[in-house]
């Protein structure tokens, strides 16, 4: 493998490097060896952190932008003109505008930055935008897990829950898991779009098992006045197209179905959703070698004390009664009415938006069924990312997406306000309504066995698009986070 590297190294890139040199590109040669058994050389650690540090493209109508990290976490930014142009690059760390080349040597960091033995990730910096940027993608680079010497082993399921800023929904959430069974099991991946220090310190104030937090690289935070944020050049919402022609306006040739130009806060959800589903499988180091399904949950979730003990019965019966069962519904939108009677309870059928978006559960062949209807996904006109699924399943994917639910839900809704309410949000309304509810619903829970009680015909489930997805640059941007560069 030495001398692989080194053909590498001196020989076999060397005419390609000088090539783009000439061309005004900075160039680094970082091979990486893998043996025809599977054994990695100790030049692969380099080249796979290297990968995993977020190297994706933003597609621009002025030009393309790649970031990425050095080996040290350095943040880089690299700027091309136009997009199908050649012209010289002009790379820049982010931090101070520094050209250092990323240093081979650097392989750790000092300070603050170090993971510790307990798995505290580094302190965010919110001096400043381009700080702000530097943390997130050097957080998503380290991937430290909190409590990690405490509960060592393979996690028994794994939870990601997708977090925007509602502080005091996250705690109700966080509030349900300490007191879930077998908690100490779990591995918790919160999934953030909205950067602060009170919602970090919410999740880095759990104790009672492994947490890892992902942070998505693209909110709409860290692009105030330009896409995926709102570009002051965009249209507006409702200008009609040809009014939109004439001002010259950004995205005029790109309106969504029914005549609106996009919302920056209204597509932010979805690519979230898109590449947190993504992230999470391919790139997570310790996601690697799990073998069970994700539940998908979102910061106004409240799960049940049962909960692990319903989703373990749920494999199970998926194993002995529905094997050709391709997602699990541990949530719906009933609440706990008549929770006793129904606790025991599951059906079979089609997935839909609007009854198995709580709760999900999908497995690894599921997702990259999920991955193979990428183009579908991130061009079809709908910024809702349920309802968008609800449309693949029986078009690009051929079979129809079929769900094992549960009818006694293990996770219910707590949020009154939302993405289009923002105003008299009562969360101690929740957390009041939740204790109650748990109280009427406790001789329900811990079921013993499962019974089926319902099997609908799995069919495609045509509705009528939302639109707000209209806008190119969400496609490619959108489409860009599956590719693996």
């Amino acid at each position: 493998m030495e001398e692989a590297t080194e053909r590498k190294t001196s020989q076999i890139y060397a005419e390609l490097g000088d090539n783009c040199r000439r061309q005004g590109w900075k160039t680094w040669n970082l091979p990486y060896e893998v043996g025809c058994r599977g054994f990695a050389g100790p030049t692969a650690c380099g080249g796979y952190h290297l990968q995993l540090s977020l190297s994706f493209w933003v597609a621009e109508t002025r030009g393309l932008k790649r970031l990425f990290c050095g080996k040290n976490g350095t943040l880089f930014e690299r700027k091309d003109g136009p997009a199908r142009g050649y012209g010289k690059a002009a790379i820049r760390k982010l931090s101070d505008n520094d050209t250092t080349v990323p240093n081979d040597d650097d392989d750790d960091v000092s300070g603050d930055n170090k993971c510790t033995r307990s798995g505290a990730a580094a302190k965010f910096n919110f001096g400043s935008l381009a700080e702000l940027t530097k943390s997130v993608y050097n957080a998503n680079y380290r991937q430290c897990v909190h409590n990690a010497d405490r509960f060592p082993g393979e996690p028994g399921l794994v939870l990601v829950v997708q977090v925007h800023n509602r502080p005091e929904y996250l705690r109700l959430l966080v509030k349900s898991l300490e007191k879930a069974a077998e908690v100490h099991s779990f591995l918790l991946i919160f999934s953030h779009d909205y950067f602060s220090e009170e919602m970090n310190a919410i999740v880095q104030g759990i104790t009672f098992c492994k947490v890892l937090q992902i942070y998505f690289p693209f909110s709409t935070q860290l692009y105030p006045e330009e896409f995926p944020g709102k570009d002051p050049r965009d249209c507006s919402r409702d200008l009609s197209k040809d009014d939109a022609l004439k001002t010259g306006c950004l995205n005029a040739e790109h309106p969504d179905s029914y005549g609106h130009y996009r919302e920056a806060f209204i597509t932010q959800t979805k690519h979230h959703w898109w590449w947190k589903l993504h992230f999470v499988w391919e790139r997570v180091q310790a996601m690697q070698g799990y073998s069970g399904f994700v539940v998908f949950l979102e910061e106004d979730n409240y799960i049940l004390p049962d909960f692990f003990h319903f989703y373990k019965s749920m494999m199970e019966f998926r194993k002995s009664s529905c094997p050709d069962c391709d997602m699990l519904s541990l949530g719906n939108h009933n609440g706990l009415t008549d929770f006793t009677r129904l606790s025991s309870k599951v059906s079979t059928t089609g997935w839909m938006s609007t009854k198995h978006n709580i709760g999900m559960a999908i497995s690894r062949e599921v997702y990259y069924k999920l991955m193979g209807c990428n183009n579908e996904f991130c061009t079809y006109d709908d910024y809702n990312w349920d309802w968008t699924l609800q449309h693949l399943s029986g078009t690009c994917i051929s079979k129809p997406v079929k769900v094992l639910a549960a009818q006694g839900s293990r996770v219910l809704h707590t949020g009154d306000c939302g993405l289009h309410q923002k105003e008299n949000c009562r969360p101690e309304w929740a957390s009041q309504k939740v204790e109650e509810s748990l109280l009427a619903a406790n001789d329900g829970l811990f079921p013993p066995s499962l019974v089926l009680n319902g099997a609908e015909g799995v069919e495609h489930k045509a509705h009528m698009k939302n639109g707000g997805w209209g806008d190119v640059r969400d496609h490619i941007l959108c489409k860009n986070y599956a590719k693996r560069l």
